[in-house]
């Protein structure tokens, strides 16, 4: 079984997510929080596998929450629960090593399947929430971070980059698989050497710096 922790100061959310997540007979929703702090500590003495992290929380918003996390328990995997206009703390959270990330209003599957892949050791990036983030990063910053992303991927060969962008787009081993002609297993076996070479902590770092370096886009 799944063991998931649900961090949102709002009972209907929570209540809401939680008869989701319920309906799938490998997730047990373990424990409720309604701020960041306890979050953390309910996340600690419950051993959750996947907290299900709002940002906009009081006592402890989440972004400080998934700092803490990381620090405390950090084999606990973290969904940020986000929306449109907080796209700016979306990429704050991915850069801290959130699992991924997925807007409020999802479908049930795709909740179920986000939690299933971040159990699982993939991250999870909501395809309509990856491309509105990657287009407001179209200038700006986003040119100085193109530049140094450029120089780190320079260091892959062909093939990697070709799994790399495929990160970009937010896509799983098992699509990035079949849309280049390869095993799942195989294209796992490539992410783990991206992720070492790019001295990434997870998939979702290096889906961003996919992004920023232009990769698939």
């Amino acid at each position: 079984m799944i063991r998931v922790l649900i961090a949102d100061d709002e009972p209907l959310i929570r209540a809401g997510i939680r008869m989701i997540l319920t309906s799938a007979d490998d997730i047990e929703v373990v424990a409720e929080a309604a701020d960041g702090r306890a979050a953390v500590e309910l996340a600690r003495s419950h051993r959750v596998d996947v907290v299900l992290l709002d940002i906009q929380m009081p006592v402890m918003d989440g972004l400080t929450a998934l700092a803490e996390l990381g620090r405390t328990v950090p084999e606990v995997r973290a969904l940020v629960l986000t929306t449109f206009g907080e796209r700016e703390n979306v990429l704050r959270a991915l850069r801290q090593g959130g699992a991924g990330f997925l807007l409020k209003d999802s479908a049930p599957g795709e909740l179920i399947g986000a939690v299933r892949a971040a159990a699982a050791g993939d991250a999870y990036l909501s395809p309509a929430a990856t491309r509105h983030v990657a287009d407001s990063l179209a200038a700006g910053p986003a040119e100085a971070r193109g530049e140094e992303a450029r120089r780190r991927v320079g260091v892959l060969g062909e093939r990697e980059r070709e799994v790399l962008a495929l990160l970009g787009e937010g896509l799983s081993n098992a699509d990035a698989g079949r849309r280049l002609h390869m095993s799942e297993a195989t294209v796992k076996t490539y992410v783990s050497r991206i992720l070492a070479k790019l001295a990434c902590e997870n998939r979702v770092q290096a889906a961003l710096l996919a992004r920023d370096a232009g990769l698939g886009v």
